[in-house]
């Protein structure tokens, strides 16, 4: 990344664009709705941006808390690309204080002993070439706080004919927003609940500038993307929170984008929740497909029928699912149902991909695969 300001004292430190001096001497971070204010060498609640010589840097640029080849499934995208593999990345930090997280050993990491694997954009695009992989992943902690390297990893992977996806909770102000979605082919978008209590008592945030992201990729977009939400038991799991959660997504997204309502499992700060119960992720999923949703799903469960895909007209199955593995394609060459001929929306190409459920991780350090 070239830069006409002062020279900075590491390779992994960038200048950044979204920020702005205040009167005081301060200088805010304006990539989010946090808007840090911050004094000279301090960072940010995300930690990986920071105030350096009275501006805003990335300080974890090229560098990776590990890489992993995935099924795209995983993400969970499972109207984009299925079965094909996806090489997997994240680096340090997020901008959002969930008690539940669960890779909290990544995105609230404080030490850059997490950062092991060191990969320019190049390194990484051409790595996801050879090994196969139709796209890269910007996941484990939120692509937002290191916008600028997943940037430069996206403009590389075009180059070679790869895809990326961010993996989101789509925490991100406006003009940031335009320049990263300018990039992804493909979002998965964490829909944490729909209510502000839960987003400011849980997660540290609010719930707007998730909802106008959202609406900014449908309607001002092509990305193609899905919504996740993680059903903990007693916090966002009430019949009344779903039904308006599903018909917001109904009235002001539309009906083809997909829902996928996956188990909670004690970690970090809410190690006394119990496990969210198969049952509420079916009947999640249920008042979804209710309320107009076509393509609904549950995960973190086994759960055929809750993981397959279905034709929203004749209700053929179109994707069979086993988790991360396909069983069955019932899609013709241009993504319509083979029995009624109904468009599946989605990113398909005329045969799925074979990768499977396997994990395979990846060391990129030194240009080396």
């Amino acid at each position: 990344m070239s830069t006409d300001v002062e020279i900075l004292d590491s390779e992994s430190v960038v200048a950044t664009r979204y920020w702005h001096k205040l009167e005081d001497g301060r200088v805010q971070c304006d990539v989010c709705p946090r808007f840090c204010k911050l004094h000279e060498g301090q960072r940010g609640m995300c930690f990986v941006r920071g105030n350096h010589n009275d501006q805003i840097v990335l300080t974890t640029w090229g560098r990776s808390s590990g890489f992993c080849v995935d099924p795209i499934e995983k993400k969970p995208l499972n109207h984009y690309l299925p079965g094909t593999p996806i090489l997997s990345f994240g680096t340090a930090g997020c901008n959002l204080a969930c008690k539940f997280c669960q890779n909290w050993d990544i995105s609230k990491s404080r030490e850059l002993d997490t950062l092991m694997d060191q990969a320019t954009p190049e390194t990484i695009a051409g790595a996801a070439k050879q090994l196969g992989c139709r796209s890269v992943a910007f996941t484990y902690n939120d692509p937002v706080v290191f916008m600028e390297y997943a940037i430069d990893v996206a403009q590389a992977c075009r180059e070679q004919g790869v895809g990326s996806v961010a993996v989101t909770a789509g925490y991100i102000c406006e003009e940031p927003r335009r320049e990263l979605y300018r990039h992804m082919d493909a979002a998965n978008v964490d829909l944490k609940a729909f209510t502000e209590h839960f987003y400011w008592k849980v997660t540290n945030g609010h719930l707007q500038p998730v909802l106008e992201t959202l609406l900014y990729l449908k309607h001002e977009t092509s990305v193609w993307f899905e919504l996740t939400t993680l059903l903990i038991p007693g916090a966002n799991d009430s019949e009344k929170e779903i039904d308006a959660m599903s018909r917001w997504v109904v009235d002001r997204l539309g009906p083809d984008v997909p829902m996928h309502f996956t188990a909670f499992h004690p970690d970090w700060k809410m190690q006394d929740v119990p496990r969210t119960p198969a049952a509420t992720l079916i009947r999640a999923r249920k008042i979804a497909i209710d309320n107009g949703v076509r393509y609904a799903y549950t995960g973190n469960v086994r759960n055929e029928e809750g993981d397959t895909t279905y034709c929203h007209h004749c209700g053929a199955t179109v994707i069979g699912r086993d988790r991360y593995d396909l069983t069955g394609w019932n899609l013709d060459e241009g993504g319509r149902c083979k029995v009624c001929g109904t468009a599946c929306a989605g990113v398909f190409e005329a045969c799925p991909g074979t990768w499977g459920a396997r994990r395979q991780p990846v060391r990129l350090a030194n240009s080396g695969t």
